[in-house]
Parts: C-alpha cells; structure tokens; sequence
C-alpha cells in the first residue's frame, strides 16, 4: 500500500532577493512560476537568514542549527558531513532522498552529502555553462562536465530521478540552483530579455553612507567601482563619476541577474507541471527560498553580508494544498533555521533536541502561537574578507534593529586579523524602512537601546553564542 505521508520538493537559489520576485510585489521583474507556488499557497514577509552568507545558511538550513553549533562560520569552515541533517533523519523515516546542484559544503571524503540516497552537485560555486558536477560514488564521488545551461541541467537530474522514484514511498528532493549568484551568465533563450527596457532604481541607488557606522561606507561591493568587467559584460568605460558610474553599472548587472532569474523561474514552472501530470500536487509540499537575500542596488551595493534588510530576508514561498490556504500571507518572524523542524514535523517525524529551530507549521494555518517569537538573532564572522564587510551581529523586531560591529576576527577561518574599535547601529524600521539613518545616539531612544540590548543578550544566551567582550549592558 502507497505510503500517504507527504512529499517535499524544496528548491532553493542563490541571492534570489525576494524584491526580485513579483509575488513578493517586484518592480523589476517577473517571475509567473515561482507566482504560482505564492497563489496556490502561503507567502512569508519576514522570512530572515541567520548569518547572510552562502555556506553557513546552507549548513543551518540542513542541520537546525546556529554556526556557532555547526562550526560553519564561512565560506573557509565546510560542514563535516558526520552532522545530523534532516535529510538524514527523513531517510531513516523511510523518505527516499536526493540533491542536485549547488552543495557548496565542501568536497571530499569528509564534507561530500550524506544522507541521500543520490546526488549530484556542483564543486564549489560552478559555472552557468557546460558545468563540471560531482556524481556520486566512492572517496568523494567521480567529476564530469556536462554540456548545457546549468539552471536546465539541475533540473534535468531532478526531474530524471522523480521518474525513476518507487513510487509506494515519499521523497524528499533538493534542487538547489546555483543561480543567480554572481557573475550573471544568462542562458540564450533569455539573453534578450529587458534589451530595450530602463530597469527602475532603487530608492537607495546612491547612498552616502552617511548617519551611519564606518561599517557601511567601508564595505567594497559599490555598484560600479567595485566591479569587474565579468559583472558587466564590458570594458568598464572611464572618466565616469561615482553617482554616473553607478547609473550606468546598475543597469547593466541588473538586467543579467533577472536574465539569469528567469531560467530558474521556467525550471521552477517545468517541477511544477511534473507534479500537475503526475497527480502528485495535492501530496506534495513544494518550496521556494534562497539562501540569503541579495543587495540589487540598494544602498549602492551588490552582495549580501549585511544585517540591512535586502540582505538579511529570505523569500519563503509555500504550497500544501493539504494544509495551506491559497494566497495566503504570514509577517511573523521565521528563519532559516526553522527550515529543518517545519519538514520533520510535516513528514511526522520528530526533530531532535539538538535542533535549534522551531517549526512553523501552525503559521501555515494561520494560527500564531502565543509564545511565537518576537525578535530574532543574526551573526555574520567572515571580517573583512570578501568586500571588506565587518564582523557583526544584532537583534531584530518587528519594528527596529540593533546592530553591534565588533570587527574582529576572533581567529575565524577566511576572516581577516585586522581589528578595529566597535560601533552600534540601531533602526527605527517604521520611520526609516530604508535603514539610512541610525539612532542609536538619540537620546529618545535610550529606553528603545537598553531594551533591545537585553533582547540581543538573552538571544545569544539561548542559542548558546557567547559575546563579544566590548559588548557591555
């Protein structure tokens, strides 16, 4: 007899900002497929990653974690493949399990995925055309490239596994694009797209970086002077100013990146059809997200790293035909960490103790339980390296975010030794939704300051990080 439990589709990109989706109201792009999952389920609005950086998300979202626990602080830490995972606990359930594309977790004996029961994934970040990919098999697995346009060809593998499923048991398939991370190469049944168009600029294009810590106007990821002509597809012109290289570089990236967005929305729209003709949408948990949000211009940058908005959101889209109502919408505070315990609980699995995160399935039914939570924790450690971003971390509300720059490595592997004094930022997310202005030295605010400081204190004891030593009450 079948088994009844649900399946799970979750996909995943990279630097998807949800401001780059229509469902989550875009006034830059266009993405009808993954809309579909939106209207046929439930949007998160304050969905927020716990440390805006490629791998550490990706190690919390498969082990319920904060990177403190999972030692996966950088993109220099890779995740010891000994961890407990909910793939792992899903396969011993019964699920069948696989993963295609980006694992950016490491390579090797020690740090290849386990837990599935195939995979295919990509070494490192990979490349957009005629990608190596990492199959499975012993010390590590075998590498081959593949020709084709790597958003198609991580969907071909998923798509051929589904095929090939027993189809008496539940499955649980990862497909993990490695768009649109940077540098944007579209495909060519995209590359005309927007040729003829003025892309709007965001409200915060250019940015002074004033009102602000040092942090801000140190950071090196500036629309414009802080790219390489593989961003734009050109001999970067001279004689430019900053604001007019800005305008000009903007343009450019911006249209690549929703180029290369596209391919993932008519790969997201191929799953779904799948799903339509094999009956299978009413017991399939479907799920878009991206591992961290994304800067498209905003406060003049590219990248993520931040704790600003833009950075620290992730898109959450959701469809359950079973348990969701269509088009339905949620504000409460969820993060990647969440991830794990709401697939267990679905699947009827209990999560661990040692997971960190809670699930949200009531949230999908609308239901906010009363001790739901109020603020959230976030830790970027990778100083300095990489856009020369500093080490922070902070505490965020429903209306304002405290933001502490110790800029320290504290021995982090890939950071940089070069420490400098600290400095706090507080937002008022209500009067500034643009976070342009901190008011953290205003003296109405010192009651809002003491406050969130004990918040960001009792945050860290409960997740077990420890303070930086400057950090006083």
């Amino acid at each position: 007899m079948p088994d009844s439990r649900p399946n799970i589709i979750f996909i995943m990109s990279d630097d998807h900002a949800s401001h780059a989706m229509s469902c989550y109201g875009s006034r830059i792009n266009r993405t009808p497929n993954l809309d579909r999952i939106a209207e046929d389920g439930m949007r998160f609005d304050n969905c927020f990653c716990t440390n805006s950086i490629c791998t550490p998300s990706r190690a919390t979202i498969l082990s319920g974690t904060y990177n403190h626990v999972n030692e996966v602080t950088t993109l220099a830490t890779p995740m010891d493949n000994s961890l407990l995972t909910f793939p792992k606990l899903l396969q011993q359930a019964g699920y069948q399990t696989a993963i295609f594309g980006k694992w950016h977790l490491g390579t090797g004996p020690d740090h290849c995925p386990t837990g599935f029961d195939a995979w295919t994934v990509l070494p490192g970040q990979g490349v957009y055309h005629n990608p190596t990919f990492i199959f499975q098999g012993p010390e590590g697995g075998t590498r081959r490239t593949v020709s084709g346009y790597v958003t198609d060809l991580i969907t071909d593998m998923s798509l051929e596994w589904l095929e090939e499923r027993d189809r008496d048991q539940p499955f649980c398939l990862l497909v993990h694009h490695k768009a649109p991370h940077r540098p944007w190469v579209s495909d060519e049944a995209h590359a005309a797209m927007y040729l003829n168009e003025e892309i709007p600029e965001p409200e915060t294009l250019f940015d002074d970086y004033a009102n602000r810590a040092s942090a801000a106007e140190a950071a090196e990821m500036r629309v414009g002077v802080h790219m390489r002509p593989i961003d734009l597809k050109c001999e970067i012109p001279s004689g430019m100013t900053e604001r007019e290289m800005r305008r000009w570089a903007y343009q450019r990236y911006i249209k690549e990146y929703l180029r290369v967005i596209a391919s993932v929305d008519d790969n997201t729209g191929r799953l779904l059809d799948y799903l339509d003709e094999e009956g299978l949408t009413e017991d399939t948990i479907v799920i878009y997200t991206s591992d961290q949000g994304f800067f498209l211009g905003d406060h003049g940058w590219y990248d993520k790293r931040f704790m600003y908005e833009e950075s620290l959101r992730m898109p959450f889209i959701v469809r359950y035909p079973r348990e969701v109502e269509a088009a339905s919408t949620n504000d409460d505070i969820v993060l990647n960490v969440d991830f794990p315990a709401l697939f267990l609980d679905l699947a009827g699995v209990d999560a661990p103790d040692a997971f960190q995160g809670r699930s949200f399935r009531d949230l999908l039914h609308g239901e906010t339980p009363t001790d739901w939570r109020q603020a959230m924790y976030y830790r970027y450690w990778m100083h300095k390296a990489h856009h020369n971003v500093y080490a922070h971390y902070g505490v965020r509300t429903k209306r304002h975010k405290l933001i502490y720059y110790y800029s320290d490595a504290l021995g982090q592997a890939g950071a940089v030794d070069e420490t400098y004094e600290p400095e706090w930022e507080l937002f008022d997310l209500e009067t500034d939704p643009y976070e342009l202005n901190s008011v953290y030295d205003h003296p109405a605010y010192a009651g809002t300051v003491e406050t969130l400081k004990d918040t960001l204190h009792t945050l860290q004891a409960e997740v077990g990080d420890a303070r930086y030593p400057k950090d006083v009450d």
